[in-house]
């Protein structure tokens, strides 16, 4: 297994802070913000990490590659985007990678924002239990706090994705995705084949919707905390919180 950590964004909402620096590796409770994520993909058997970022960033990860401790091996890989305005995105990103280190196996997709407190161990479990696509999912309880702000998720009785809306402005649960994956290798295959085809796939969402209405995606639920940063407050309130 492979694990994809995507950090090719720009985080503009956090300027001045991620002007001259990447999101990912903002501290947090004492650490980059990227190594509380790599400590849970180390708890499971994954032989490489590949973390993509743009052209900007790329020698700010290369340096800090030098002292990044990890049971697997680090790739840092430059999608060479240079502006906000020209970013791949994140299924644009995955497939680079995909592409460019030739991969063909089950790979884990986590965002480099996405903080969690779950044992990523349970998620494998579930994944070999259903043999199926799985997501990430967290019940925020409220429906109006998510509204226009997560990607919604509708599951069945057995944990199946049976809809997925990006972003909506009245959802219909308050189960919101994670940015936190784990792709089947045929589902990666299936979606780079509706990429040659033309098929217009940008953000995680798209890819999750699509596999929804095609193949097939189970939900793995979780109650630990979770934060999704993006703004000055959730990295406030992170860094208050995190690390108890």
């Amino acid at each position: 297994m492979k694990a994809i950590i995507l950090a090719a964004g720009y985080a503009t909402r956090l300027y001045p802070l991620t002007l001259n620096q990447p999101k990912p590796l903002l501290t947090v409770a004492g650490k980059p913000m990227i190594n509380h994520i790599i400590e849970k993909i180390d708890k499971v058997a994954v032989d490489t990490i590949y973390v993509v970022t743009n052209d900007k960033f790329y020698p700010h990860f290369m340096e800090w590659s030098v002292s990044a401790k990890s049971k697997a091996q680090i790739i840092i890989i430059n999608d060479h985007t240079k502006t906000n305005e020209d970013r791949l995105g994140a299924v644009g990103d995955i497939n680079y990678v995909l592409t460019q280190a030739r991969i063909d196996d089950d790979v884990l997709v986590i965002a480099g924002d996405n903080l969690f407190d779950f044992d990523l161990r349970n998620m494998i479990r579930e994944y070999f239990m259903k043999k199926k696509s799985i997501v990430a999912v967290f019940d925020i309880q409220d429906k109006s706090k998510a509204a226009g702000k997560y990607g919604i998720v509708e599951t069945n009785a057995e944990g199946r994705v049976i809809g997925f809306e990006e972003k909506p402005q009245n959802p219909k649960t308050s189960l919101v995705s994670t940015a936190c994956y784990l792709f089947m290798r045929d589902d990666l295959a299936f979606m780079r084949e509706k990429l040659k085809g033309g098929q217009r796939l940008d953000n995680s969402g798209d890819l999750i919707k699509m596999l929804v209405e095609q193949r097939s995606v189970f939900a793995f639920r979780f109650t630990d905390a979770w934060y999704d940063i993006g703004s000055h407050d959730q990295l406030k309130e992170v860094n208050e919180r995190f690390g108890k």
